[in-house]
Order: C-alpha cells, then structure tokens, then sequence
C-alpha cells in the first residue's frame, strides 16, 4: 500500500474543489495524515474607470484568509493545516507540494476537454504532468466514504 503521510488540497473555492476537499479530508482521516489546504491568490487585476483603481491588496487577502478559514474539516481527528500565498496556482501548488513532502495532491477539475481546454488551461492539467507525487482529481461529487476501519468492522460482523 503507498503511504501517504502528506495530503494537499489547493483550492479555488468552486463546488469542484469543494468535492475534492471532502475526498482529502477523507482519505486523511483513513490514512491519519496530514492535511494541507492552499489557496493561491492570483494579483487581482487593475480597473480603469475615471482612473486607476487598482483592489486594495489586504483587503483581498483578508478576504481570501477568511473563506480559507471558513472551510471545515468534517472529522474532527484530520490534522490540517491552511496556506495562503499569491501566484500562480500550478507553480504554487507544485512548489508547496514540493516544499512539505506531498505524498498525494487531491485537487479539484472542470473536466474541459478539446477547444474548453486550450483556451482555458487547466491547473489540474499542469499539476498532474509536472508533480512528483501522484495526483488524484475530483470533478464530480464523491459519495461520503466510512473509515476503512468502520468497513473492516461490518464486514466481520
């Protein structure tokens, strides 16, 4: 069996990564590792109205701590831990995941395939090609999974 001591999850905040998040912390809480949840904040882009109104940067990362803060673990027994940075989301996700040891990436995906894809890019897409460990993507709900120990009990019984 691979272990997996190590487990991060870089979101967006969508409903896809929502998905994978609930996997993570699944897959944590059976495995007892550690979760790392990232979020990296792209540079908001400047306004041009009557002049130049670029986004005040600390209220965007306040903003974006906060619904990182928000995100609750469902199993109380799941080690994780919250990193913000700012950047680009496939270099960053694969820096971290270099940084801390990933034993797994678990990460959201919209699934574009063809012309969707091309235009668009695709983070999943980059972090699957260039990470040293392997990643699983979500792109639709996952069911809630019982620990493998809950299993190993009814199955016995």
């Amino acid at each position: 069996m691979l272990p997996i001591n190590t487990i991060l999850h870089p979101t967006d905040f969508s409903d896809r990564s929502g998905h994978a998040f609930q996997l993570a912390c699944a897959l944590a809480r059976d495995y007892g590792a550690r979760l790392v949840v990232l979020h990296v904040m792209v540079p908001p882009t400047v306004a041009y109205a009557e002049g130049v109104l670029p986004p005040d940067p600390e209220i965007f990362q306040q903003e974006a701590q906060e619904h990182l803060d928000r995100l609750q673990v469902p199993q109380g027994d799941v080690r994780a831990e919250r990193r913000l940075v700012e950047g680009d989301p496939a270099t960053e996700s694969l820096r971290v995941a270099r940084e801390i040891g990933a034993d797994l990436i678990v990460m959201g995906t919209h699934g574009r395939t063809g012309l969707g894809r091309l235009l668009m890019g695709s983070v999943a897409e980059r972090v699957m090609r260039q990470a040293a460990c392997p990643v699983l993507t979500v792109k639709t709900p996952f069911a809630e999974t019982p620990a493998v120990a809950d299993m190993e009990l009814a199955a016995s019984a």
